[in-house]
């Protein structure tokens, strides 16, 4: 079965990091954000399968991003 959990990426000074919301202590890091989701590919269907194999729920996918324009002042 595929799901599709939201992935928040954050960069930072040096590297970029990523996280899965709907699953504490799914996270990662890379020193691109292309690195940082090949390494969240990775993570996260490791996370889950360690998941499965101590009899956890996986949780559905319940978190959503989006972006909303504003206009700021100068």
């Amino acid at each position: 079965m595929k799901r599709e959990y939201t992935i928040i990426y954050e960069s930072g000074p040096h590297n970029w990091s990523a996280y899965v919301p709907d699953i504490p202590g799914c996270v990662t890091t890379g020193k691109t954000r292309n690195e940082t989701e090949r390494n969240m590919q990775e993570a996260l269907a490791g996370h889950l399968a360690l998941m499965q194999e101590s009899g956890e729920l996986i949780p559905e996918p319940t978190t959503y991003a989006g972006k909303i324009s504003v206009q700021v002042a100068a």
